[in-house]
């Protein structure tokens, strides 16, 4: 099984990779510190499985399972984090990771978990968190998340998504670049992401 680590700690990824390297049936395929490198090695070189933290500087551990998760829907994402809180719970799971593990597991329940996901099996843990919802409650919980945006908003979005520096969207919208900034914090804001990538990724 090939294994990627993507914590901005590098005492923890040190510590993983020691710890996971003893086990022969896993390999580790690489490692990343910041949610953009996490994103290019992955797509370069897709491993069977992804450990990612959901606090990285860059994209963020949610930004960078989203966009993985369209690029590579059959890799199995975990995510692996010290907060056991429902926000970042419910975020990871509508982001599409398969999983989500407590940090205060140990190294052999890790290994547990990770070849029963690769494996297709099911497995019961109580540091992993079952992110597997019915139709139903996902159709609901998808329904009350929907953001409402002004047509203008939707614009700059579309740029966003296009590419588009807030210079090129002042132009084109013939407002200033002040007026921009102004909405754009504003989509961050109703969109619940972080940067530029991000939104573009609610935009596509």
């Amino acid at each position: 099984m090939r294994i990627f680590l993507a914590d901005d700690h590098p005492l923890l990824r040190a510590g993983l990779r020691l710890s996971l390297s003893q086990y022969t049936d896993i390999e580790i395929s690489g490692e990343a510190s910041d949610g953009f490198a996490t994103v290019d090695k992955i797509q370069a070189d897709p491993p069977d499985l992804s450990l990612i933290d959901v606090d990285m500087p860059g994209i963020s551990g949610i930004g960078v399972i989203r966009i993985l998760r369209e690029s590579n829907p059959k890799m199995k994402i975990l995510v692996l984090s010290s907060y056991n809180d429902e926000k970042f719970i419910r975020n990871a799971m509508r982001a599409g990771a398969d999983g989500y593990v407590l940090k205060s597991v140990s190294t052999s329940e890790l290994v547990r978990i990770i070849r029963c996901f690769c494996q297709g099996q099911s497995i019961i843990s109580p540091y992993l968190v079952n992110l597997t919802l019915d139709l139903k409650e996902k159709e609901q919980l998808e329904s009350t998340t929907e953001v409402e945006l002004t047509e203008r908003e939707r614009e700059i979005l579309k740029y966003i998504a296009d590419g588009k520096s807030n210079k090129e969207i002042s132009d084109n919208l013939f407002v200033s670049v002040e007026t921009v900034k102004s909405h754009v914090k504003n989509l961050y804001k109703k969109l619940n992401v972080k940067n530029r990538v991000e939104a573009a990724m609610k935009g596509k």
